[in-house]
């Protein structure tokens, strides 16, 4: 019969075998993690990637409520020194619980640009960067960013690629092929990163703009959904490293991979998202040396975005 005094060895060597397994397993994914992202980003080596100026420093703002808001950027800038934002987007990130809310503000948007004057939300950025975006975004909708990411089109077509080799299913609800470099089929399919960012970036229907913003919004939760596969976790640090060079941000390395990490790979459910200006929340209007623009209902869209971010 077991005396007590051996039943405690017994349970203290079990105990430390524990301790060990987890050390090791802690280690395996660790080492596995760091060498997948020096992979992805020896794959991106030689890409010439994003280098832009900006006279103005980024000034970020950081919550006290453990939420963070990261202004993401899209841009197309081949062939130009100077881009408008093509798309912006707020995705913040609940560090309490994990949860991701993403917030699409439309670029035809009339806004007041601070030292200048109005004009639609994407010049903003044209005319001083992320700050003066950011400035923009806080004086006409009362919202703090922390930080940015600003993110070339070409990363998203490597991403996914590396992500999903054999594309990602998506539904294309139309035939599509003008001014998105490729030709797009109606019905289910898999696209690779090429035809998925045509698919996103298609305006040239009825819904205009409208229709551009919830087809990104769709491919971002299908990407994440892809992600959240054990296939897709484990090539997670692979295709940060590969998006590197097309990705400039005010984060460093580490916290920007941390950051980012965490929005692709937190929970499980639906992104909660939005889209300003909200449903009947505006008005068209054209304005010499500006074009057409969205004149919202101040009081109504910044309504549902406090209530939709708080």
């Amino acid at each position: 019969m077991e005396t007590r005094q051996q039943r405690r060895k017994k349970k203290m060597k079990k105990g430390r075998v524990f301790f060990a397994l987890v050390i090791l397993v802690s280690l395996f994914i660790l080492i596995f993690s760091v060498t997948q992202y020096w992979l992805g980003t020896q794959m991106s080596k030689d890409a010439k990637g994003l280098d832009l100026e900006f006279e103005q420093e980024f000034e970020g703002v950081k919550s006290d409520n453990g939420k963070v808001n990261v202004l993401l950027i899209g841009v197309d800038s081949r062939g130009e020194e100077q881009s408008r934002s093509d798309t912006m987007m707020i995705a913040q990130w609940n560090g309490n619980t994990d949860e991701v809310k993403l917030v699409s503000l439309m670029r035809d948007i009339y806004v007041d640009i601070p030292g200048y004057q109005s004009y639609k939300l994407n010049t903003a950025f044209y005319l001083g960067g992320p700050e003066l975006l950011r400035q923009t975004v806080k004086e006409n909708f009362n919202i703090d960013v922390e930080h940015y990411m600003l993110i070339d089109f070409v990363a998203f077509e490597d991403m996914v690629d590396a992500l999903a080799p054999d594309g990602i299913e998506i539904n294309v609800e139309k035939a599509m092929s003008e001014k998105i470099g490729v030709s797009l089929e109606q019905g289910q399919q898999k696209l690779n990163g090429k035809e998925l960012l045509g698919y996103a970036r298609f305006r040239a229907d009825a819904e205009g703009d409208f229709g551009r913003v919830n087809r990104q919004q769709q491919v971002i939760e299908a990407v994440k959904d892809h992600a959240m596969s054990l296939s897709g976790v484990m090539k997670t640090p692979k295709l940060l490293g590969v998006a590197q060079p097309y990705v400039q941000t005010n984060m460093s390395n580490p916290k920007q991979v941390e950051l980012m990490s965490r929005i692709i790979l937190s929970g499980g459910a639906e992104l909660d998202r939005l889209t300003i200006p909200i449903e009947n929340g505006y008005s068209t209007a054209s304005y010499p040396g500006v074009g057409s623009v969205l004149e919202l209902y101040w009081e109504e869209n910044n309504e549902a975005l406090q209530k939709f971010l708080d």
